[in-house]
């Protein structure tokens, strides 16, 4: 099918600064500001990409590797929550040790030089028990998340206790904190009070003072020495957002809170159809209603679905397809800020006194959220496949941020269950841009889309791109006129992922998208290979070709993996790029892999980075000529669970002794049939599952000493049909009676996890 888009004449860009209360200088002379497109670190522009990882539902022990594992997943600010009942429990009791260090966890970021977005509450929402309020408020002579005397003075309390911890951490003080949200979703969302579920069913307060309540958090706030370089407020659903706060938007798919009352399946929505975020002059559509004109502030997202958790009411798998999907989505759709939750998955703390510290509608103690990196740093199809994103807005950014977006008409009306109509939309300056393509939608499944023939009318030009196919469920960002390094790239059906520098000069890598032809086509002066040809094709049986393109005296490589291959990236500045389907960790020392297997493939550009290395051996391969091959490999650790079933649907599962020395971590995977899988050591529970059909994994390794002594008791809740419960007793008894019920274990394997240095 044939598709036209006419960009010539495009409405000038209205650049404004911010003024300084989105912006700060530090003592060494760095600057961060905003303009009303994009933030700027030392006035050129950033794209930031943000994952939220909230640090007192992980072992601290895991903190530094998951902050690594974030970081060379691209992520470039690290978004967390400071949960008041997590560090409040009690009153007037505060705890910021061990898991709720925030100060420790911070010094981390600064480490890795991963920025910080503090989300300081009072209300935090996050699924967590009263959205984060401690229990012991409910009784108080006041509201909550309301402009009163009682309840501020509280809140200032917790401010200053936090503004203690992060003291010298801020950015105006060469630390990593650059932002701070106050209040959560205020005027939008609550959360139950936990203590009166099932009874009276009540909820936080909502609140109803407007801008004058965050406007008084923030004034708290920076009384209390909180002073980051932006304070941040929720964009979407009628929320307050005042002037001088930056409003951050998001996007969920899959919406477990529908099943409050919905019945029946979830409807497909509109989360992936283009839209236009960042124009004054197109009218704002579903959940887009900001309260100020969409040019006066940059297009920032904090909540775009990383992943989901599954409530008691609606359970699933979720597509990892769905994320980067999305990611796509909000980039074209003017996005200059990308921010995922959660981008880290995590598990509830336990309360002191009995009580658990989730919502109900979620597990107890898991929240793995389903994330691209999972509760205990498993890493996912979704990780994978955002590092393509990830790395092409980081490398590319200067270029990307100033761009707008455009869209071909009715590609903002195209209805969710259109599952036929090619999804696309181009951001460009009107000479040069980026095509973007979505052939996924969430809660149906889309057609394969083939011989799409898109031509854009340029300023002074057609450019018109070969036919292009791609598979479904795909999506991918298409260049037109890119500079490489010189040389006019005028149209490539493949991805740019990003460039780094090797020893024969300038790498560029991009990627094919599944069901693609991988196709380039440089300036008529440019030659490829030495040949008077500008034109490639990527043979379609190979996952990776590598070729040089010259013109004058530029010359550059260009790598071209496909879908897979990319997927399994790794960029080693300086270097070149290393490829593995385990989770690339990095120190001082050098670089490490994380893996469930002892023997573990690495292939990396050029085909001798690891020729040097003294902890990998090199393999032998067809491909020889453009990857390079080896193998990492550490002594089998083989570990059998002795599963016993104690009752109806309950069992113990013993572990060899001595494991700790031999392995980093131990996973339990087990397959089980039933409603909820409960965990327990010594009575004590551990981790809980709701049933969704997947393996459910639970992290034993810091309970291994425990476990030389006490084997894991699992209980499985069993699913029932016809229960009935007979009360004709005269003396008030009450009995259950089922038609039929299950819950059973159908397998359990052990599954070590192995720390192996490449180099």
């Amino acid at each position: 099918m044939e598709h036209y888009m006419k960009i010539a004449g495009l409405k000038k860009k209205d650049l404004k600064d911010l003024g300084e209360d989105f912006s700060a200088t530090n003592d060494k002379g760095k600057k961060i500001g905003f303009t009303n497109y994009y933030m700027e670190k030392d006035h050129k522009p950033f794209y930031g990409v943000s994952g939220e990882f909230h640090f007192s539902r992980c072992d601290a022990k895991r903190w530094e590797d998951e902050l690594v594992k974030m970081k060379l997943g691209g992520i470039t600010v690290i978004s967390t929550y400071v949960f008041w009942n997590h560090h409040e429990e009690e009153e007037g009791v505060f705890e910021f040790s061990g898991n709720k260090d925030l100060r420790a966890f911070i010094k981390l970021c600064k480490k890795h030089s991963l920025d910080v977005i503090l989300r300081i509450g009072p209300f935090a929402h996050g699924e967590v028990r009263n959205g984060g309020m401690p229990d012991w408020l409910y009784g108080k002579p006041f509201e909550v998340r309301q402009l009163n005397e009682g309840f501020l003075t509280y809140t200032k309390r917790l401010y200053i206790k936090i503004a203690e911890q992060v003291k010298g951490l801020f950015f105006s003080d060469n630390g990593p904190i650059i932002g701070v949200q106050l209040d959560n979703e205020y005027m939008h969302s609550s959360a139950p009070w936990e203590s009166t579920t099932g009874i009276s069913n009540e909820w936080v307060p909502t609140g109803k003072d407007g801008k004058a309540y965050m406007l008084k958090l923030k004034e708290i706030a920076e009384e209390c020495g909180i002073n980051p370089v932006f304070y941040t407020c929720t964009g979407w659903g009628g929320a307050a957002t005042p002037d001088n706060m930056l409003p951050l938007w998001g996007g969920y798919a899959f919406r477990p809170w529908l099943f409050y009352s919905h019945h029946g399946k979830h409807p497909s929505t509109e989360e992936y159809v283009y839209q236009e975020f960042h124009n004054n002059e197109v009218p704002c559509v579903h959940d887009f209603q900001p309260s100020y004109k969409p040019e006066e502030r940059p297009y920032a997202c904090c909540e775009m679905g990383g992943g989901m958790f599954s409530s008691y009411n609606y359970r699933f798998v979720l597509p990892f397809k769905s994320v980067d999907a999305m990611a796509n989505i909000k980039m074209a759709s003017g996005c200059n800020f990308l921010g995922y939750y959660m981008y880290h998955g995590g598990t509830n703390p336990l309360g002191k006194h009995g009580t658990f510290m989730n919502e109900s509608q979620a597990p107890k103690r898991s929240y793995d959220f389903q994330a691209p990196l999972g509760e205990f740093g498993q890493i996912r199809e979704s990780y994978g496949r955002l590092k393509t994103i990830h790395y092409f807005a980081e490398t590319f950014q200067e270029q990307l941020c100033s761009l707008v977006t455009v869209l071909p008409q009715g590609a903002s009306t195209i209805e969710p269950n259109d599952l036929t109509t090619l999804r696309y939309a181009v951001r460009t300056d009107g000479k040069r841009g980026f095509l973007f393509i979505n052939n996924y939608q969430d809660h149906e499944e889309m057609t394969k889309k083939s011989r799409e023939q898109i031509t854009l009318e340029l300023e002074t030009e057609k450019v018109v791109f070969p036919p292009i196919d791609i598979a479904a469920d795909e999506n991918c960002i298409l260049p037109f006129h890119m500079e490489l390094q010189g040389i006019d790239l005028i149209t490539a059906t493949a991805q740019p992922v990003t460039f780094v520098m090797t020893k024969k000069g300038v790498l560029y890598v991009f990627m094919r998208p599944e069901g693609m032809q991988a196709e380039f086509q440089f300036s008529k002066d440019a030659k490829i290979n030495g040949t008077d040809s500008n034109r490639f094709v990527m043979d379609e049986n190979r996952d990776a070709e590598v070729f040089f393109v010259e013109e004058g005296e530029q010359q550059i490589q260009i790598l071209c993996v496909s879908r897979e291959v990319s997927n399994n990236m790794y960029r080693l500045e300086g270097k070149g790029v290393l490829f593995t389907d385990a989770a690339l960790l990095a120190d001082e020392e050098g670089i490490q892999i994380e893996s469930r297997k002892h023997f573990n493939q690495i292939t990396t550009y050029p085909s001798d980075l690891l020729e040097n290395s003294a902890y990998v051996t090199r393999i032998e391969t067809d491909d020889d000529f453009v990857l390079g091959c080896y193998k990492s490999e550490c002594r089998k650790v083989t570990i059998e669970p002795e599963l016993k079933q104690v009752g109806e649907s309950r069992y113990t599962v013993q572990l060899p002794i001595g494991l700790k020395k031999d392995i980093k971590d131990l996973i339990l995977k087990i397959e089980y049939a039933g409603d909820i899988g409960q965990a327990f050591i010594n009575g004590q529970l551990i981790h809980d599952n709701f049933c969704n059909g997947a393996a459910w994994e639970i992290s034993v390794g810091t309970y291994l000493e425990q476990l030389e002594n006490e084997p894991i008791t699992i209980y499985i809740t069993p699913l029932k049909e016809g229960v009935n419960v007979n009360v004709e007793s005269a003396m008030a008894a009450r009995i259950e009676e089922v038609e039929f019920m299950i819950g059973a274990i159908s397998s359990i394997c052990a599954e070590p996890v192995y720390e192996l240095r490449v180099m």
